[in-house]
């Protein structure tokens, strides 16, 4: 497990408050449930028809044995856990019953618009859940490296990708950086272990305002 991405997970979890009903995506944002414990009080979503996710399962069980998420991962169920089709689970995502959606992203650029489901030279599957997701929950917190494979910022100054929602993210979290959109302005508000403020700013090339801690 990448160190790296064990921390994006971190911070991500810290914006988490008891109560708060959470559904996470695919990749980076899977780590985060592996981190939530039934003390944290925190309610896991997929939108696939189920509310009180748990961690992944520890001995080995598969689809067989366990409920799965989105993803299709299997999952444990915490104590009060609740089934239910996807049409009641896409109605609880629109009518805005999920506080935080925590996704993974392609871009984000300096007007919160998110691109996360066209992945340049691959077949496209469809954008899913990501789209009532992105939009419907009440916070959007986006997980995702700072750069590409070629080594291209993820944070632009506007989307070239296909856009999953417009002027929906409120965090973005890297593996160099924490950026928060504050009066929607995007605005670098930490830094992550290991990276520097020079680097951050060599590989971002949307414009953004410092207010570090």
């Amino acid at each position: 497990m990448s160190e790296r991405r064990m921390n994006m997970a971190k911070r991500a979890l810290q914006e988490l408050k008891r109560g708060d009903v959470v559904n996470l995506g695919i990749g980076i944002p899977t780590l985060v449930a592996d981190l939530i414990t039934p003390e944290d009080g925190i309610v896991m979503h997929t939108e696939n028809g189920m509310l009180g996710v748990g961690p992944a399962p520890k001995d080995g069980g598969g689809a067989m044995d366990y409920p799965v998420n989105a993803g299709k991962i299997p999952v444990t169920a915490l104590p009060g856990a609740s089934y239910f089709d996807s049409a009641d689970s896409f109605a609880m995502i629109r009518g805005r019953h999920v506080d935080v959606a925590v996704m993974g992203g392609l871009e984000v650029d300096e007007k919160a618009n998110l691109a996360n489901w066209a992945v340049p030279g691959q077949p496209l599957l469809g954008v899913g859940g990501a789209m009532d997701l992105a939009s419907g929950a009440k916070t959007l917190i986006i997980t995702m490296t700072h750069t590409d494979k070629s080594g291209a910022s993820k944070i632009v100054p506007s989307c070239t990708l296909p856009v999953t929602a417009l002027q929906a993210v409120d965090l973005i979290i890297t593996d160099l950086a924490v950026f928060r959109f504050i009066n929607g302005e995007l605005t670098l508000i930490e830094l992550m272990p290991g990276a520097t403020l020079e680097e951050v700013r060599a590989k971002t090339t949307a414009r953004f305002a410092e207010k570090l801690g």
